[in-house]
This record gives structure tokens, sequence and C-alpha cells, in this order.
């Protein structure tokens, strides 16, 4: 299978999965199957995140955190679970700002220069002052979407909010990353051209770096 099949393919479970989870969260939110389904791939990738950077113990506590919190909100009478959802979406958009945003201070390479210099294996001047830039669009992204998130929670209903947390933000954040993509090479035609499954394999040699440390 190509790389465009199986990218093809990977959008399509996303999209499926946008779809199931706004389904959940506005039909059925206080269901703990509809909090499994919508909350627990991204509760799984923090534990084995946790695991492997050598957190064991915080993870398996953490694990049994969510396991009496689950057993609570099934017998009912805890709290509104839409917080969690809430939690779960402005979180993930808080803490990936304050990762790309944090690399932008004075001294230090921003993220996705890190990543495009393993990629293209160096950077030129011009490369390294565009991914810069860049790390600075990422961030501001990621916090509109943490304050349009608990604005739509505040105000409007828990459909709406759902709507944008499981349909709007996968398609904001894939819209984003391909005009940045088609804009790079219309303003900078010299830059090296990349694969996605590049861009994703250099990111994971980051971040495995970064637990190595």
């Amino acid at each position: 299978m190509d790389e465009r099949a199986r990218l093809g393919l990977i959008a399509a479970a996303l999209l499926g999965y946008a779809g199931l989870s706004h389904y959940l969260t506005a039909q059925a939110a206080d269901s703990v199957w509809s909090l499994l389904a919508v909350l627990g791939p991204m509760a799984v990738i923090v534990l084995i995140g946790l695991w492997r950077s050598g957190q064991q113990a915080v993870s398996v506590a953490l694990l049994l955190g969510m396991v009496v919190l689950a057993w609570r909100l099934h017998r009912g009478g805890v709290f509104d679970p839409a917080w969690l959802y809430l939690a779960q979406h402005a979180g993930v958009h808080v803490a990936l700002g304050l990762a790309f945003g944090s690399t932008l201070r004075a001294g230090r390479q921003a993220l996705i220069s890190a990543m495009a210099e393993r990629v293209h294996r160096g950077l030129s001047p011009d490369m390294a002052a565009y991914t810069r830039r860049l790390t600075g669009v990422w961030t501001g992204y990621f916090f509109g979407m943490a304050l349009i998130s608990l604005g739509l929670f505040a105000f409007t209903s828990l459909e709406t909010w759902s709507l944008f947390a499981n349909v709007v933000t996968p398609l904001a954040m894939s819209g984003l990353f391909v005009g940045e993509y088609v804009l790079r090479y219309r303003l900078h035609p010299e830059f090296e051209r990349v694969s996605l499954v590049s861009v994703i394999r250099a990111y994971s040699e980051h971040q495995q770096r970064r637990e190595d440390r």
C-alpha cells in the first residue's frame, strides 16, 4: 500500500472517529461507554507516555484513578461528565501551546526547527527563521483553540461545543497543516520537499530523544 492510500485510510478513520465522538458527546455524555470511546484514546496516550518516560508509579496511580472515576460516574451523582470532555480538549491544546511556546524562549531551538533539522539533516538560515515563525503560529493556534473551546462551553450548548471540539477541531488542524504546506513552497520554492511520513518520523524521533535524556 502506497503512502497516499495509507494517509487516505488514516484520514477516513479519523473522520469516522470524529463523527462518533460528536454523537456520543452530544447524545450520551454521561454514559461510561461514551467516556471510554471519547476520552479513552487520549488517556491511553498519556499513560503510555508517562510509562515510557520512567514514571511508572504515576502511570499506575493515574490508571487506578481513572478506573475509580469511571465506576463513580457509572453509579451517578459525582459531577457533570461534560467537564471531563472540556478538560481533555482545552487541556490538550493548552499543553501543546506550552510545549511549542516554551521552545521560543531566547537561546532555545524552536520545536519545529528541531524536527525540520532532523528531516533535512541541517537548516539554512532562511529555513531556521521560517520554522521558528511557524512554531509561533502553531503556538497561537493551540492557545486560540483552547480559548474558543472554553467560550463555547460556557456560552453555548453542549452539542454546539461538541461539534467544535470533535469535528471542527481536526478539520481546522488539517486545514492549517495543508495550508501551511502549500504556502511554504509558494514562498520558499527552494526548500526541500518532504513527505508527511518523514515529518511524523521526525516528531517521533524528537520525542524519543527527549524521553532518553
